[in-house]
């Protein structure tokens, strides 16, 4: 019998991920179906998970198409209420979906949540992908309470309420699969890296609510697939987030915050190059040649409606590195 919810892990060569954090989703996920969609590993994880875990159910994805991709393809064969798409590097804790599925059942018009998520390695801290619900600023630029671009907070129970977010992170997204499809599921071209914050920002866009608990709490090791420190990361962010904002901004918004986002990404080149060397450097330009290449089908994903206040505050970049808040 089909259970309302299915908790549903992309994996792609993570064996050790699974063999380290599966046995957590196992035991505390009584209440889910859990699956397993591989983007064509050639490791031997399948092995390893017939072998081991005869309850979890496996598709297998024919190619890598990523993160997005890969879960567009893989949840086609998944007919739960609600799906839970959750990183292979995430520790799950005792209850975590119960106060999540709570809120689903009492207000239809919350199409995702995500839990707290706290750092595996320093587990009195929040985790950067997510920490207690994403937010965006005026120009753009993504942050979580809990965290303000590389600052993490320590948790002392400031955000254990329950609140209306921006966005919800993609290392533990729980949604309405009616919502996800009829929104098409995430943006493939994305790849990997804020096609969740796309997918929340069109479900805002037709009137949909994006929600955070802190009654549930997940511990996430993060960069278990590309490390923070790539420069394909950091070409994959920029590029996604100038089409995420292409797709998603109303007029006049979207003309002059899209050439503002131009200057300051050169900017930002230049800081990276220093700091980081120059493949940084070169996958801000790499960035942008991509937005362009796709502004044309971008372009056409655009919503019918755009909300005109989208953010939670303004000018962040500025106040954070300029002013120290």
């Amino acid at each position: 019998m089909t259970k309302k919810l299915a908790v549903v892990i992309l994996n792609w060569n993570g064996k050790n991920w699974l063999e380290k954090f599966l046995p957590s989703v196992v035991q505390f996920s009584q209440n889910a179906d859990i699956f397993i969609i591989d983007n064509c590993s050639t490791d031997n994880s399948i092995q390893f998970l017939q072998d081991n875990f005869s309850t979890v159910q496996i598709i297998k994805n024919n190619e890598n198409y990523g993160f997005a991709g890969g879960y567009n393809e893989g949840l086609k064969e998944i007919k739960n209420k609600y799906y839970c798409l959750l990183n292979s590097d995430v520790e799950a804790t005792e209850n975590w979906t119960e106060p999540i599925l709570d809120i689903f059942e009492k207000n239809s018009s919350i199409a995702a949540i995500q839990p707290k998520i706290l750092s595996f390695h320093n587990r009195n801290y929040f985790e950067f992908a997510g920490a207690a619900g994403g937010l965006i600023d005026n120009l753009g630029y993504p942050y979580c309470r809990g965290r303000i671009f590389d600052d993490l907070e320590e948790d002392k129970g400031q955000y254990d309420d329950e609140t209306e977010i921006f966005w919800a992170s993609g290392c533990c997204f729980f949604i309405r699969s009616k919502d996800f499809w009829e929104q098409k599921g995430f943006d493939e071209r994305f790849f990997a890296h804020q096609e969740e914050i796309d997918l929340c920002w069109r479900l805002i866009n037709s009137g949909k609510k994006i929600f955070y608990t802190g009654k549930s709490k997940v511990y996430h090791v993060g960069g278990g697939t590309l490390n923070k420190q790539s420069a394909q990361k950091t070409y994959l962010n920029i590029r996604n987030n100038l089409s995420m904002m292409l797709k998603n901004l109303p007029f006049p918004k979207l003309i002059w915050l899209i050439f503002f986002r131009l200057c300051l990404d050169g900017i930002s080149g230049v800081y990276f190059g220093l700091k980081q060397g120059f493949p940084h450097l070169l996958a801000v330009a790499r960035a942008h040649f991509g937005f362009y290449g796709q502004a044309a089908e971008t372009w056409k994903r655009r919503q019918n409606h755009q909300k005109k206040e989208f953010y939670q505050t303004k000018w962040l970049i500025f106040k954070h590195f300029l002013g120290g808040k």
